[in-house]
C-alpha cells in the first residue's frame, strides 16, 4: 500500500462466504466467526483498514441483527453479500433479496446508514449443469457470469421496489457496475414499455441508491464513458486485490487524465462519503 500510494483499504472475506452454505446454522456461524476475526485483524490499525461484514441471508431478521452487531459493536463499515444465498438440501434453492421478506434487513441497513456491497459468486452446481456446461464453462467467473448474475440481482432490487421502500439505502456494485451503466439506455428504454413496479428509472436509482467501483476494470475510455453516464460522484476507486495487482490498479488511477477535482472524488472523497468515514 505504501509503495503504490494507497492510504486506506477495505477488507472482506472472499466470495461466496456465508452465501455458499445451504445450512442456515452453518452459514450463520461462518458469518459471526468471520466478522469477529475480521474485526480483530483490523482493530490495531483502523486508520489504514476498514471491513465489510459477511452475513447469512437465510433469514432477514437474523441478518439484520448480525449487521447491527457488526457495525455497532465491531466497528465494521457495512456488509458484503455475495449475490444470492444458496439454500435447500440439494443447494438448488436460491434466495434473492428483492422480495418484501427481506424488508427487515433493508430497514436495518437504512437505520444504520451503511452501504451494502453486492458482489458476484460462482454458480451452484445445478446452474452450472443448466447454463454453464461444456465450452460455456469458460464464461464462469470474471469473464462474464459474475457480471451477468450480479447485475440481474441488482436490477431486481430496483424493479421490485427495494429502493422505493428504503430510499436511503446505498448498494455498491463492483467491476464498473457489473456492465449496467454501459447499457442504461437500452435497459430503461425497454423497461419503460412494461408495467414495472418501480417508481424511478434505473438511471435515476444510480443517482440516489447505487454506486460502483472500478475494481478490476482498468480502462480509461470505459471510465470516461461511465462518468458521462452516471457522474464521477457515483464511482469509487477499487482494485480487487489480491486477484488484481495493487501496482497495476494504483498506476491506473494515478495515470488517468482527469481534472484534479474529479480524480480526487473518484480516488478518495466518494469512498469517504459512501463508507461514512467522516463521521
Amino acid at each position: 500500500m505504501d509503495a503504490v500510494g494507497i492510504s486506506y483499504m477495505v477488507l472482506s472475506f472472499a466470495s461466496p462466504g456465508p452465501q455458499g452454505f445451504s445450512d442456515p446454522v452453518q452459514a450463520q456461524q461462518v458469518a459471526v466467526e468471520g466478522n469477529n476475526a475480521l474485526a480483530a485483524v483490523i482493530a490495531n490499525d483502523t486508520f489504514r483498514f476498514g471491513g465489510l461484514a459477511s452475513l447469512s441471508m437465510h433469514n432477514a431478521t437474523e441478518a439484520a441483527i448480525e449487521l447491527r452487531r457488526a457495525v455497532t459493536e465491531l466497528g465494521l463499515l457495512g456488509a458484503i453479500l455475495n449475490d444470492y444465498q444458496q439454500s435447500g438440501a440439494d443447494n438448488s434453492t436460491l434466495l434473492f433479496y428483492d422480495s418484501t421478506d427481506y424488508d427487515p434487513f433493508w430497514q436495518m441497513v437504512q437505520e444504520l446508514d451503511v452501504p451494502v456491497y453486492l458482489h458476484p459468486r460462482t454458480p451452484v452446481s445445478s446452474l452450472i449443469k443448466l447454463e454453464w456446461s461444456g465450452a460455456r464453462s469458460f464464461l464462469i467467473g470474471a469473464a462474464w457470469q459474475f457480471a451477468a448474475g450480479t447485475s440481474e440481482h441488482a436490477l431486481s432490487l430496483c424493479i421490485n421496489g427495494v429502493f422505493d421502500r428504503f430510499p436511503n439505502v446505498t448498494v455498491i456494485l463492483g467491476h464498473m457496475g457489473e456492465h449496467i451503466p454501459s447499457d442504461l439506455f437500452r435497459i430503461d428504454q425497454q423497461l419503460g414499455l412494461e408495467a414495472v413496479p418501480m417508481k424511478k428509472t434505473i438511471a435515476e436509482y444510480y443517482q440516489t441508491n447505487i454506486v460502483q467501483t472500478t475494481s478490476a476494470v482498468f480502462s480509461e475510455p470505459l471510465l470516461d464513458f461511465h462518468i458521462s453516464q452516471i457522474g464521477a460522484d457515483r464511482i469509487l476507486f477499487s482494485i480487487d486485490y489480491p486477484w488484481q495487482s495493487l501496482e497495476v490498479g494504483a498506476n491506473f488511477m494515478h495515470g488517468v487524465k482527469l481534472d484534479a477535482k474529479t480524480k480526487a472524488a473518484i480516488s478518495t472523497n466518494n469512498a469517504i462519503d459512501v463508507l461514512r468515514l467522516n463521521r
